[in-house]
């Protein structure tokens, strides 16, 4: 099918500057902005709206479907998966034309999910992210004694050669990349966050096995010293990162590392967290976050770090997706913000061909219903009229 989105100014997920359409698509990529719209079988008229490339959630869970790390993993797979076809769509209605899934996802998903089975984002997965014991990915507490070896969203590896064999499984079984959990966390129940995770031995084994296979490993780490840790032992991409100090930016600038923050979830569960299940220890980690997570941008941004955007959003609070880019805004300004959720994530991802609007990508488009640039809302107010199309065909018409 050919299709034509006519009145519409647009942004190429870069410029500062948008430029006027149409924009024209066949068979699910674009063949050109502007121009003349006569032959298309279909037209969508922006009425003054604006495209933009289909937003990135570079820090996505499908199956995060609690803010309880235990009662996630003693889920039921089918039920995990069937409620993260929910979510995965409503992320798409929003917007969200591709997510990256960095504690989750296996090759069923992403199998139902390429067949049309469940529509749902671009996915790309890094099945069960790594945790040493006691770290943040293992959902035991103090007092639990049940097995943590091996879980949906998380699985405890401890040892070089542990490490190797896991990293290996999951690029056997489609991982976009692997997720290591090197410092602590706010929903972990038994680790300090600020503590490193994970030897610089087994941090590297990761690195030197994703790097041979083309791909790469994202941390989950906020203080300066597990930042650090992971940077230098070649991770590429630093998430979360609040409590980065100003030489910390220095050295993930100078490793070419990129930052995802999630300022979305932190400001999600400190209004949100207590009634909805969040344990008193993870409020209390939370507040120590959340403030610092505008700073860390700020710092990364001097520093000339790639700035990306995720959402890190688990249980009810998903409907909590499209004010991240509100507290990215407010912090970073919204041609950085549009960039980070677009191009810039499409960089980290490897796929330059998503995140942005030209001609031979794929047609995966967000039209919303006026002007970032001059109404910033109309990127994360609901009722605003919004129009998402994804490889050329629009969401639910």
């Amino acid at each position: 099918m050919s299709l034509a989105i006519i009145n519409a100014m647009v942004f190429d997920g870069e410029s500062a500057d948008l430029v006027d359409g149409p924009v024209l698509v066949e068979d699910g990529r674009i063949v050109a902005v502007g121009g003349r719209a006569d032959a298309a079988e279909r037209v969508v008229d922006a009425r003054g709206g604006t495209v933009l490339p289909g937003l990135i959630d570079a820090h996505c869970h499908a199956y995060g479907i609690s803010l309880d790390m235990l009662s996630i993993e003693g889920s039921p797979l089918s039920y995990l998966a069937l409620t993260g076809a929910r979510r995965l769509r409503a992320a798409l209605e929003r917007g969200f034309t591709t997510v990256r899934d960095v504690a989750g996802g296996d090759p069923g998903l992403a199998r139902a999910i390429a067949e049309g089975t469940i529509r749902a984002p671009r996915y790309l997965y890094t099945g069960a992210a790594l945790s040493q014991t006691g770290g943040h990915g293992d959902p035991r507490g103090v007092d639990n004694d049940v097995c943590g070896c091996h879980g949906h969203t998380s699985e405890v590896v401890d040892g070089v050669d542990a490490v190797r064999t896991a990293v290996r499984d999951r690029f056997r079984r489609g991982a976009h990349a692997i997720k290591m959990m090197t410092s602590g966390g706010v929903m972990s129940l038994a680790d300090p966050i600020r503590v490193p995770q994970y030897s610089a031995e087994e941090i590297r084994a990761a690195a030197d096995e994703a790097r041979r296979r083309g791909s790469y490993v994202a941390a989950h780490a906020y203080s300066p010293e597990a930042i650090r840790h992971s940077v230098e032992n070649g991770v590429r991409s630093i998430e979360h990162g609040n409590l980065m100090d100003a030489p910390t930016a220095a050295l993930m600038a100078e490793h070419g590392a990129y930052l995802v923050p999630t300022l979305a979830t932190y400001d999600a569960m400190a209004r949100r967290g207590a009634d909805v299940g969040l344990a008193p220890v993870g409020l209390e980690k939370n507040r120590e976050v959340l403030a610092a997570g505008a700073e860390a941008i700020e710092l990364a941004r001097a520093a000339g770090v790639p700035i990306g955007f995720g959402t890190d959003l688990m249980g009810d609070l998903e409907d909590e997706q499209l004010q991240g880019l509100r507290l990215q805004v407010e912090v970073d300004g919204v041609l950085n913000t549009l960039r980070s959720a677009t191009s810039v994530n499409a960089d980290l991802l490897g796929r330059p061909d998503l995140g942005r609007v030209q001609a031979g990508c794929p047609a995966d488009l967000l039209i919303v219903d006026g002007d970032p640039f001059t109404e910033p809302s109309v990127l994360w107010d609901a009722p605003t009229r919004r129009t998402v199309v994804q490889a050329g065909v629009p969401v639910g018409g």
